[in-house]
């Protein structure tokens, strides 16, 4: 038996639903046909399942939309509005969690927003998923975004997205929806509260990226502002000279997955207690080789020398990020147990 609905006991999405069975298919179309997916999903799901609605709360539904858009006057929507009105129904923590969403990258859906989040970011969550989820991901966004993103991606799993999203067809909408809601769930929810960080943190990584010049100007006028910010900033930055603090096994993983062409340019401006680490990790005729490659470069800008010794702190992070190397950051060794 089909359920009778009252107005009062309507969801927005049922009220919105009712309103354009009201208005007739034409108007209604021409509504549905400004509003954004996920909107007229929303809708069309509320209106599938409305069932019977009295016609006394269809017009009493109609007086209650023409009365409150009369007196409503000039509106004014904001974050403090919203939180506002979503707290008469809804949890703290939901609301929260709901408010992080929106302040999160700027998109109007779960699609818009993942195109606006750096491929790096992206491409670091992506590869611990299912190749079948992330090829549907990839589908959805962007081609420049999407191809950043795959190259990012490890050349065998990478291969095997490529392979999946060859043979995708048109994915189900249940199959969409269901990524939809992991990635709602897991991924931006996530990156969301992750996006309080240290301003301490934030600001050694940007000073990581700096070149020299620029890195020592401003230290040393925050130096002088701020003597306990500048040490703590040193504190978390981690070097090219930190990599003298890599043990033998992690200094073997970095020396195989570096360019050799790289490592030549960054030696050429490291220390000599540096470059005698690097060595001594190398067979004496790699060894040997290297040398005569530092040797064979001559004058060097240092510009070069910088890009590439922070390439190699890059890729430092990256295999320290997978579990392949530890690192010690901020001059301070690792705490051992023994």
């Amino acid at each position: 038996m089909t359920t009778v609905r009252r107005a009062s006991g309507l969801s927005g999405p049922q009220k919105a639903a009712t309103l354009m069975l009201a208005l007739g298919e034409e108007r209604a179309s021409k509504l549905l046909s400004r509003m954004h997916d996920d909107e007229v999903r929303d809708v069309s799901s509320a209106m599938a399942q409305l069932g019977s609605v009295p016609a006394e709360s269809v017009e009493a539904l109609c007086h209650e939309f023409a009365e409150q858009i009369g007196q409503a006057g000039s509106l004014i929507g904001s974050w403090e509005t919203t939180e506002r009105m979503l707290l008469r129904s809804l949890p703290r923590e939901r609301v929260t969690q709901i408010m992080e969403e929106l302040r999160g990258p700027a998109g109007r859906t779960m699609w818009d927003k993942l195109g606006n989040v750096n491929e790096t970011v992206l491409a670091n969550y992506l590869k611990n998923e299912y190749p079948q989820t992330v090829a549907v991901v990839l589908t959805k966004v962007r081609p420049d975004h999407a191809a950043r993103v795959l190259a990012l991606l490890p050349d065998s799993f990478a291969m095997e997205v490529v392979m999946r999203m060859l043979r995708m067809e048109s994915p189900q909408a249940e199959a969409l929806e269901g990524v939809e809601r992991t990635l709602k769930a897991e991924f931006m929810s996530n990156l969301a509260r992750s996006t309080r960080r240290d301003s301490h943190e934030l600001m050694a990584e940007i000073m990581n990226n700096l070149d020299r010049g620029a890195e020592g100007r401003i230290m040393a006028a925050l130096e002088e502002q701020s003597s306990e910010s500048a040490a703590r900033i040193r504190s978390l930055m981690f070097t090219f000279e930190d990599l003298r603090r890599l043990d033998a096994a992690g200094m073997q993983v970095l020396l195989r997955t570096v360019e050799k062409e790289k490592l030549a340019i960054a030696l050429k401006g490291a220390s000599e207690n540096l470059r005698d680490q690097f060595f001594k990790s190398m067979s004496e005729r790699a060894g040997r080789m290297l040398k005569d490659d530092i040797a064979a470069l001559g004058p060097t800008r240092l510009r070069d020398v910088e890009e590439a010794q922070m390439a190699m702190v890059a890729l430092a992070k990256e295999l320290a990020q997978q579990g392949e190397i530890r690192l010690a950051e901020g001059g301070q060794p690792e705490e051992l147990v023994y």
